[in-house]
């Protein structure tokens, strides 16, 4: 499993994060406090406090270049 900080601060940000998750096998979670969603899932996401970052759990130990896709999402 892989772990990233992430943030989705606009509408659009949502909408190309779940284009880019949904190309991949592997299950992708966000979690936001106690609240876990599937990445796959735009209205889950929406039901997450985007306003800060979130969680990102890769369920792959190769996720190949799923994580290039989603860098500029990646808070550092």
């Amino acid at each position: 499993m892989v772990n990233y900080k992430i943030s989705l601060a606009a509408i659009n940000d949502v909408k190309e994060f779940v284009n880019m998750v949904m190309k991949y096998d592997f299950d992708v979670d966000l979690v936001s406090g106690r609240y876990a969603v599937d990445a796959k899932s735009i209205m889950g996401i929406f039901s997450l406090d985007l306003s800060k970052p979130i969680e990102l759990k890769i369920h792959t130990d190769e996720p190949g270049n799923f994580t290039k896709e989603i860098e500029k999402y990646i808070v550092k």
